[in-house]
């Protein structure tokens, strides 16, 4: 008699299942009705981010894992997860306008949305070497063709390109460094490699260096953000507001679950990385965008800075320092996509603008655009008492808390200088001779920078609810 097959529970991963077997059907719908059903497909492709986020808002509380203990569902899974799908959604609205243009009409891009969302949450909850490198495959070979979507434009293609190639090199990178763990530890779980970790050795160091490498990359962290300006100024507007927010979200996950559940008796070894790293990328962030003309090559720049801030947190090490980069990444998510609302609105007659002079005079043309995209840069350069500044104080705290003062000052410092290249735009919007009015703003965009702008200019009335669902996250990780 054949043994009983045991069948997993897939009840934990029901969302990534809904998700997987959704995008299949949107796909044999373009498939039947072509490029003329974009819009249908787009809106099905929310409703279906929308469903898996009830989906997990559903599951019971505590911690469940299936697949042979590779996939884990916990407090802090359920939290970035619904987080990714925020930005994924919101992504698929701003690229209503994009999307509507005959010529730019492609089915496949909602599709390869939802595909990569789908990677983004397997991603977040990966509680194995395999697990992680599965999520991470599907969300970046989604992304390396919405990167090139627009493909009669020589700067996409040329930005999906860079993509991919360097792309494939971090995947090598991160490959390499697992089987050198798997190598010194001989097991590819988390929780294995937790129990082997403590005796350290030259090839776990190598392989944890390697594994680090491959994960800064997807976080476009200094040394390995060199695609992040070329990839955001290249790719279509609405694409690069995809890939500023949702896949940031669930590539800073996956960093700090690997490094507090899988190296939790070496921090010191990895916490020197991750300082590094914060460093440099806060210090490019700030130094580098300020002689930026173009607004996308600037926000990634920005994007830069804004994850080695976010590293702070995850520098210290302690329980306070998650919670610190869970709740840095809620804000930044909004902020980002409400700047990106602003930054997709930037078009005239003739086509969308990307020099930050198309925004001169802003505030006599459009007044209420010009407030909120200010709120979201003033936010964004951390200044009280908008939402930025209590990112920000949170990973401090949590740094000055872990005796890294040194990190902590350097981070206050980077965020002057950063302030600078945020004030000068708004000077431009205010102060500047104005330039030729831009188009009305359409509905979708308006209310997404409402919602982001609200956000963030009151989140500092009542910030009880972001901060406590964050505790109880970081807590569900030690």
């Amino acid at each position: 008699m054949n043994p009983a097959v045991e069948v997993p529970d897939l009840a934990p991963a029901l969302p990534e299942i809904v998700l997987a077997v959704g995008a299949l059907f949107l796909l044999m719908v373009g498939a039947f009705r072509g490029n003329g059903a974009t819009g249908f497909i787009s809106g099905l492709a929310v409703v279906l981010l929308a469903a898996a986020g009830v989906l997990i808002a559903m599951m019971p509380p505590g911690t469940a894992t299936t697949f042979g203990g590779s996939f884990v569902v916990d407090d802090y899974a359920r939290f970035f997860k619904v987080l990714a799908l925020i930005g994924s959604a919101t992504a698929i609205i701003l690229s209503s306008e994009f999307m509507g243009e005959p010529e730019r009409r492609r089915f496949e891009y909602p599709v390869l949305i939802v595909l990569a969302t789908t990677g983004m949450l397997m991603l977040i909850s990966a509680a194995d070497l395999i697990a992680l490198y599965l999520g991470f495959e599907l969300m970046s070979l989604s992304l390396y063709v919405v990167a090139a979507i627009d493909r009669d434009r020589v700067r996409s293609t040329e930005a999906g390109l860079k993509y991919f190639v360097l792309g494939a090199l971090s995947s090598g990178m991160l490959l390499y460094g697992a089987s050198l763990i798997y190598g010194a530890t001989g097991t590819v779980s988390f929780a294995g490699i937790a129990a082997a970790a403590s005796e350290g050795g030259l090839p776990l160091t190598f392989g944890l260096v390697f594994l680090f490498a491959g994960l800064c990359f997807k976080v476009s962290a200094v040394p390995f953000h060199m695609w992040t300006p070329d990839v955001y100024e290249g790719a279509p507007t609405p694409v690069t507001a995809f890939f500023a927010a949702a896949p940031k979200v669930a590539a800073i996950a996956v960093f700090v679950r690997v490094s507090v559940t899988a190296f939790p008796t070496i921090v010191p070894q990895w916490q020197q990385i991750v300082v590094f790293v914060a460093i440099a990328s806060m210090a490019l962030g700030s130094f580098a965008a300020i002689g930026q003309h173009n607004i996308k090559r600037l926000m990634a720049y920005s994007s830069i800075g804004h994850m080695g801030f976010a590293l702070i947190g995850l520098a210290a090490g302690t329980t306070e320092g998650v919670q610190g980069v869970i709740v840095y990444m809620t804000i930044y998510l909004a902020m980002t996509l409400g700047t990106f609302a602003c930054i997709i609105a930037m078009r005239r007659d003739d086509g969308p603008v990307e020099e930050i002079k198309d925004l001169a005079g802003l505030a006599r043309s459009k007044p209420g655009m010009a407030f909120f995209l200010a709120m979201m840069l003033f936010s964004l350069a951390g200044i009280p008492p908008l939402a930025g500044f209590f990112a920000k104080f949170y990973v401090f705290l949590a740094a000055v808390n872990a005796g890294l003062y040194t990190l902590a000052v350097i981070g206050v410092l980077t965020s002057v200088v950063g302030a600078y290249y945020y004030l000068l735009i708004i000077k431009t919007m205010y102060f500047d001779e104005p330039a030729p009015a831009l188009a009305p703003m359409r509905f979708e965009l308006s209310a997404v920078l409402t919602v982001t702008g609200l956000f963030v200019l009151l989140f500092f009335v009542y910030p009880a609810p972001l901060v406590d669902a964050a505790a109880a996250a970081a807590k569900s990780l030690y």
